[in-house]
């Protein structure tokens, strides 16, 4: 496939990211390919089109235009080859530039992104090539963009940390007062915003990027810096939910939102 794609026009390199290329992939995971492109000349989208067709399982798959994903996740197509499933991600070398420069500097932001419940993290685009393996590179432009994403930034660990520190209790205040009229879905909301922003702090105590929130906190768990029990107490805190023990699942998340203090505490961050 990356013969067949190395061909289309004004692509200017090819990647493998996600989980593949970070060495946590399990037998079923999909195969993430990011396609970067120059935003002055970017790829002819009929190209790419005309080489993926040969190769797809399903003749009537496809990819979308440049940006009709939206702005973050700007396009790109599921496919299935060979049994395999295979997803292609477009990516502006203009805004991943422009994404690196202002985080190294400790700037980021959080967007509205469709498939991204928490939100979509600009430093997820210098996660993505920090992370990622190049295959197809003429230019250097990923090496060279590479080089900017280690070491992690200090600047950004300090303002992720005091961002999302600061909302795991903001979520956890909305959820107490959602309980009171028993509202389950704003409930269930705020425990998955408390959950995120944690990990999102955990990932940048350890100096590592977190480019997906599925799975993060469990990967979370992992980590050399984390809270004890984090992967069981997020499963007790969706039991609780689902059982509609909201006390339960409150007491739980309080818990852990202490412990997050006290680990950051330990660490002399502020969050």
């Amino acid at each position: 496939m990356v013969e067949a794609l190395r061909g289309v026009e004004n692509l200017t390199a090819l990647v493998l990211g996600g989980s593949r290329a970070r060495g946590t992939a399990g037998p079923t995971s999909d195969y993430d390919i990011g396609l970067y492109y120059e935003p002055d000349a970017p790829f002819h989208v009929e190209a790419l089109r005309s080489a993926i067709a040969p190769l797809v399982d399903d003749p009537s798959s496809t990819v979308t235009q440049i940006g009709e994903w939206g702005p973050w996740i700007n396009g790109g197509g599921w496919l299935t080859i060979g049994g395999v499933e295979v997803d292609l991600l477009y990516r502006d070398l203009g805004g991943v530039r422009a994404t690196i420069a202002d985080a190294r500097q400790g700037r980021f932001s959080m967007n509205y992104q469709v498939g991204h419940p928490h939100g979509f993290c600009s430093t997820i685009w210098m996660g993505e090539v920090a992370t990622c393996q190049p295959l197809f590179d003429p230019f250097g432009v990923i090496a060279e963009l590479k080089s900017q994403t280690w070491p992690y930034p200090e600047a950004l660990k300090d303002a992720l940390i005091t961002r999302f520190g600061w909302e795991v209790d903001f979520a956890i205040d909305n959820a107490e007062i959602a309980a009171r009229r028993a509202e389950r879905t704003h409930i269930a909301g705020c425990a998955y915003r408390a959950l995120c922003c944690t990990a999102q702090v955990l990932f940048a105590l350890n100096g590592r990027y977190l480019i997906n929130e599925k799975g993060a906190v469990a990967e979370a768990a992992t980590h050399p810096i984390t809270i004890e029990g984090l992967a069981e107490t997020q499963d007790d805190i969706w039991r609780d939910i689902g059982a509609g023990d909201h006390a339960g699942a409150l007491h739980r998340l309080h818990s852990l939102s202490g412990s997050l203090r006290a680990l950051l505490q330990r660490a002399g961050t502020k969050g």
